[in-house]
C-alpha cells in the first residue's frame, strides 16, 4: 500500500477542515445547547477533530514549510500575498487551538474536548476567561474574513488569470468541472 503524497494529505486536510470551519462560524455552543445534550457532545467531537486538524497542519507547516507556490502567472500584489495569506491561516488556525486551550486553563470547572479529553485543569479566573473568550471569537471571526477572501483569491486567479491553483486544489472528482 502507497502512502498519500503530501499534496494529497493537505486537500484531504484543506476539505475535511472547511465544513467543520463553516459550522463553527455558524452554530454556537448556545444554540447547540437549546437541541439537547447529544449535540453539545457533538459539537464538542466535532471541535476536538478540528482542532487535532489545525494542530497537524501547523505541524505540517513547522517540519516540510508552505506547500503552495505563487504560480507563474501571479504578479505584483497578488504574488506578494500569496505566501502571507496562506501562512496567516494556518498560524490562525493554530492560534484559535492555543485559545480554546487557555478557555479551557481559565474556566472554573473541567471542560472536556469530544467529550473525552480535559483541555486543561481549570485554575478558575473569570476575568482572563472572560478575555480569552472575547479573543477567541474575534480571532476565529476574523480568520473567517481571511478565509473568505482566501476563496476569492483562488476563484480570482481561475478566472482571471486562468491558472491551475484552484484545479490543483480540487477533489479529482470535481477538476473536470473546472
Amino acid at each position: 500500500m502507497q502512502l498519500p503524497t503530501r499534496r494529497t494529505w493537505l486537500k484531504t486536510l484543506h476539505w475535511s477542515m472547511l465544513p467543520l470551519f463553516v459550522w463553527f462560524l455558524l452554530v454556537q455552543p448556545g444554540d447547540v445547547a437549546a437541541w439537547g445534550n447529544w449535540a453539545v457532545k457533538l459539537h464538542s467531537i466535532f471541535g476536538l477533530v478540528f482542532v487535532a486538524m489545525c494542530l497537524g497542519w501547523t505541524v505540517s507547516l513547522i517540519y516540510l514549510g508552505l506547500a503552495s507556490r505563487p504560480g507563474p502567472k501571479l504578479r505584483g500584489v497578488a504574488r506578494a500575498i500569496h505566501r502571507p495569506l496562506h501562512l496567516t491561516i494556518v498560524w490562525g488556525l493554530f492560534g484559535v487551538a492555543v485559545t480554546g486551550f487557555l478557555l479551557g486553563l481559565t474556566a472554573s470547572r473541567v471542560l472536556f474536548a469530544g467529550t473525552i479529553l480535559p483541555i486543561a485543569p481549570p485554575l478558575g479566573l473569570p476575568d482572563a476567561n472572560q478575555w480569552v473568550g472575547t479573543l477567541h471569537t474575534v480571532e476565529f471571526y476574523g480568520l473567517g474574513v481571511i478565509v473568505a477572501f482566501h476563496a476569492a483569491y483562488h476563484i480570482w486567479r481561475h478566472y482571471r488569470l486562468r491558472d491551475n491553483a484552484l484545479r490543483i486544489m480540487a477533489p479529482k472528482a470535481l477538476q473536470r468541472f473546472l
